[in-house]
């Protein structure tokens, strides 16, 4: 899902629709912001990129902050589209489709092209809540987390848990702490071993480990049940 570095010019054609171009300026556009960041590449190095004035540029896009709200939709959708892929390759219990979650990003974080997680880099970019970018960024999150608490629902149909809830934001913070730690500390570093601990989460959420706070009071999630 990590885009290549390497923009590709738009070819030269004697006509190419608003639609065609729009795809194609997004495709570069993306490339450039997640390699060499979003507020250090100027629309105007986008259009160059792209082989196209400007002004095009802005009739496709009302403004900058419409082309990363944009990108960052992008983003998302292929994400959504790589997870939904792994899950329905996996096999059917839901243990394999989350473990199978997980693979996903493990594979990402090993990629030589990986500089980290895109949504995170949209929110430390674009801080303010209320930005197109930022919440794009944060409906994606929000996705990933329902969709841990959707698959630790189905388990524990099958298996009881002590507490389902903490299980799925595990594995949520589990994924977002794998693409945290790749920047700095590598592919072969924590984010390594992303499975053996979503595999020790589930363990401990369905056998006899009780995770206690260091007062001993055992840790409930505040999200209903």
């Amino acid at each position: 899902m990590n885009p290549s570095p390497e923009p590709i010019p738009l070819p030269a054609r004697a006509w190419r629709s608003s639609a065609e171009t729009r795809e194609h300026v997004l495709n570069v556009a993306e490339k450039l912001f997640y390699v060499e960041g979003i507020r250090a590449t100027g629309v105007d190095k986008v259009a160059s990129r792209s082989g196209v004035a400007p002004t095009t540029l802005y009739r496709l896009f009302d403004s900058k902050d419409d082309l990363v709200a944009a990108y960052v939709e992008r983003c998302s959708e292929r994400y959504k589209a790589a997870l939904s892929a792994a899950m329905s390759a996996a096999a059917p219990s839901p243990r394999e489709r989350i473990l199978a979650v997980i693979d996903v990003f493990a594979e990402e974080v090993g990629s030589p092209t990986c500089r980290g997680c895109p949504f995170l880099i949209v929110l430390a970019e674009y801080p303010d809540p209320s930005s197109p970018p930022h919440v794009k960024a944060v409906a994606h999150k929000t996705w990933l987390r329902d969709l841990f608490h959707n698959l630790v629902g189905e388990l524990a149909l099958t298996t009881k848990l002590r507490d389902a809830a903490s299980l799925a934001d595990g594995l949520t913070l589990l994924a977002d702490g794998m693409y945290g730690s790749v920047q700095a500390l590598g592919p072969f570093g924590p984010a390594a071993y992303g499975r053996a601990c979503a595999e020790a989460l589930s363990e401990a959420a369905g056998g006899n480990m009780r995770s206690r706070t260091r007062a001993g009071t055992p840790l409930r999630s505040k999200r209903s049940k």
